[in-house]
C-alpha cells in the first residue's frame, strides 16, 4: 500500500509555452522511500513498482488531469517516433515523441540529461526529447523538430524549453569528450583542472535547436547536480557512490 505524501508535487513550468499542458519534476511531492525518495518516476531504479506508478499519476495529475501517459524505452539515440496512441506492446526504443492528438502526455525520464518540451501551439503539435550529449550531439533535436514539421507544425513557431540538467558547473569532462565535437562547439567547454573540461549541455542544446530554426528557446537554467534536495542526479549518485539513482519527468501534451 502506497502512502500519501504532506509536500505538494512541485511543477516547473516554461514562461515561453503558455498555456500548453507541461511541466518538469524533480523529486519534491512523491511517495518513494530511501535513497531515491521522493518523486521517482524511474522502474529500472530498484523503486516498489507501485511507488513509481503512484509518482507518475501524480506527475499526471499535475499537468493534465485524466490524459493517457506514453513514454519510450529510452536509449541515448536520435531517433524519434510519432504517437497516435498508447503502445499496443512494446514501448519503442527512441528518445523522443511528437504528436498532433489531443489528450494524451509524452512523457520523457532524465537524471541529468537534458529534458526538453516542444510546442507549435497554432499546428497543435507537441514533442519531448531526451537530450543526454549522445542525443543532443547525433541529432535527437533536429529529428524532433523534423518529425514535427512533418505532421503540421513549422520550425519559426515551435517553443522549445531546455528543463533541469546537469549544469556546466557540475558537468567535467575529458580530452576525449572534447575532441569528439567540432571547433564550433569550443564555447561551450571550459577549461577545468588540467586535462578536463566543463561542459556546457542546456547551451549545447540550446545552440542547436536555434540552429535548425526553432523560433524559440528556453532555458531554464536548474542544475540537477547540484540541488540534492530537488532533483535527481545519475552523475551525484555515482559520484556519491549511491547503488541507486532516481530519475524525473518532463512531461507536454495537448488539451
Amino acid at each position: 500500500m502506497v502512502e500519501g505524501d504532506a509536500e505538494p508535487v512541485e511543477v516547473l513550468r516554461a514562461a515561453a509555452q503558455g498555456e500548453v499542458a507541461h511541466g518538469f519534476f524533480g523529486r519534491r511531492g512523491g511517495v518513494s522511500q530511501g535513497r531515491v525518495a521522493g518523486l521517482n518516476v524511474g522502474l529500472g531504479s530498484g523503486d516498489a513498482a507501485e511507488a513509481v506508478a503512484e509518482n507518475r499519476r501524480r506527475a499526471v495529475e499535475a499537468v493534465r488531469p485524466g490524459a493517457e501517459l506514453v513514454t519510450v524505452y529510452q536509449i541515448h539515440s536520435p531517433d524519434v517516433v510519432r504517437v497516435d496512441g498508447a503502445w499496443p506492446g512494446e514501448r519503442p526504443r527512441a528518445d523522443a515523441m511528437v504528436t498532433d492528438r489531443p489528450g494524451l502526455l509524452l512523457g520523457i525520464i532524465t537524471a541529468d540529461c537534458a529534458p526538453v518540451l516542444f510546442a507549435d501551439r497554432e499546428a497543435g503539435v507537441v514533442g519531448a526529447a531526451h537530450a543526454g550529449w549522445r542525443g543532443a550531439h547525433g541529432g535527437v533535436l533536429e529529428n524532433t523538430v523534423s518529425a514535427m514539421t512533418a505532421i503540421g507544425a513549422r520550425a519559426e513557431r515551435i517553443v522549445a524549453a531546455i528543463g533541469p540538467a546537469i549544469a556546466q558547473a557540475s558537468y567535467e569532462v575529458d580530452e576525449a569528450f572534447r575532441a569528439g565535437f567540432s571547433p564550433e562547439d569550443a564555447p561551450f567547454f571550459a577549461p577545468g583542472v588540467p586535462g578536463r573540461w566543463q561542459f556546457d549541455l542546456a547551451g549545447y542544446a540550446a545552440r542547436r535547436l536555434r540552429a535548425c530554426g526553432v523560433g524559440t528557446v528556453e532555458v531554464l537554467g536548474l542544475d540537477t547536480y547540484a540541488a540534492p534536495g530537488r532533483f535527481f542526479s545519475y552523475r551525484r549518485a555515482v559520484h556519491r557512490g549511491e547503488p541507486a539513482c532516481g530519475h524525473q519527468f518532463a512531461l507536454i501534451g495537448l488539451s
